[in-house]
């Protein structure tokens, strides 16, 4: 599930960022994959130092803990405030900024509670938490922020619910599938956090897959309602998801292949196969991604495709043409193949001759 997450969230939120870099939502979504990578580095490390004992003992430490709490801020950050801030990535009103702070205060005070809390971590039991603070005041301090956090959540999901209701005919259909879907996401943490009573590994389950909610929906409403240039994502996604899969194909099949090779030839695996395929995938990258480009264009996007290449012919053709009358025609050509309108005219301004006056 972090691997699905971390895609969903990560690319599209730099689609959003991409396309405007101003709105808050996109760069949201970016940091959400960027907390994700390193909750789930940071887990991997503490692992690998647990089985192996390689490496030093505070580096492996500070990584089972910073896997014991990261995960806190993906489940009230990016829900919260994506609802507060959705579609123009600004709060509905500033009635609205003490929940914001709620959220932010909240988060706070749940993250002091499982960073702080002595004893042995969570998912790492065999630890003891090396940074652990004894004495009631953490947990009251968790206590409070969970209650904070939980009660700006349900807040952020009512402003989006009360902006849907004040906003235009465009913006309501725009709001209307995240406002939705932050129902759903808001009531399955809900049911996750109780779930936690019986089992934590279920628990997170059900809050990853809740998570998926937010560019599930976010997706529906780009897509449905042509919010941040829905054709430029669309198109993206098509070639930059191809070219992934082809990549790693191409990657693993090379590893392979120049491994079976050296085994057959040396008798033993060789460092030089991984290396050879890295750099072959390096310099097939942008060749394979201009044809893949291409073939998108062609296949998808077939009017746009002919346009472009009209419009690219013309332009050659520019440059060469000498008679006005040919280039009347070829224009009005141009137009009609690209644009497509019901009537085409064109209107030429009369040469003039400047007078000089002397004297």
């Amino acid at each position: 599930t972090d691997l699905v997450t971390l895609l969903s969230f990560s690319v599209v939120g730099a689609f959003i960022a991409s396309r405007h870099p101003r709105n808050t939502i996109g760069w949201l979504f970016c940091s959400v994959g960027v907390t994700i990578g390193l909750n789930s580095f940071a887990g991997a490390y503490a692992e690998f130092w647990l089985a192996s004992g390689f490496g030093m003992r505070r580096l492996g430490e500070t990584a089972a803990w910073l896997s014991s709490w990261l995960w806190i801020l993906l489940l009230f950050v990016p829900t919260s405030f994506v609802l507060l801030l959705f579609p123009d990535g600004r709060l509905p009103s500033p009635r609205w900024r003490p929940v914001a702070w709620g959220v932010a205060l909240g988060t706070a005070g749940t993250v002091v509670e499982y960073a702080l809390e002595a004893g042995p971590l969570g998912d790492f039991p065999q630890i003891v938490n090396p940074y652990g603070v004894v004495g009631p005041v953490v947990g009251m301090v968790g206590v409070a922020g969970i209650i904070l956090a939980a009660g700006s959540m349900v807040a952020a999901a009512v402003s989006l619910i009360v902006r849907r209701l004040h906003a235009g005919k465009v913006e309501r259909q725009q709001i209307k599938w995240l406002a939705y879907g932050g129902a759903v996401v808001v009531g399955t943490i809900g049911v996750g956090g109780l779930t936690i009573l019986w089992s934590v590994p279920a628990s997170i389950v059900i809050m990853s897959i809740a998570l998926l909610g937010l560019p599930v929906f976010t997706g529906i409403a780009i897509l449905k309602y042509r919010l941040y240039d829905r054709d430029i994502i669309i198109n993206r996604t098509l070639v930059y998801g191809s070219l992934t899969a082809m990549l790693v194909l191409l990657y693993v099949g090379g590893v392979v292949s120049l491994q079976y090779a050296f085994r057959s030839i040396t008798g033993q695996e060789s460092q030089l196969a991984i290396v050879a395929s890295t750099l072959a995938i390096a310099a097939l990258f942008n060749p394979l991604r201009r044809r893949v480009q291409a073939f998108v264009d062609r296949r998808f996007y077939r009017r746009k495709y002919d346009a472009r290449k009209t419009l690219e012919g013309f332009s050659a053709k520019l440059r060469d043409e000498t008679d006005l009358d040919a280039l009347d025609n070829e224009l009005t050509r141009v137009v009609k193949e690209t644009m497509q309108p019901t009537h085409v005219s064109l209107w030429l301004r009369p040469e003039t001759t400047d007078r000089v006056h002397t004297g």
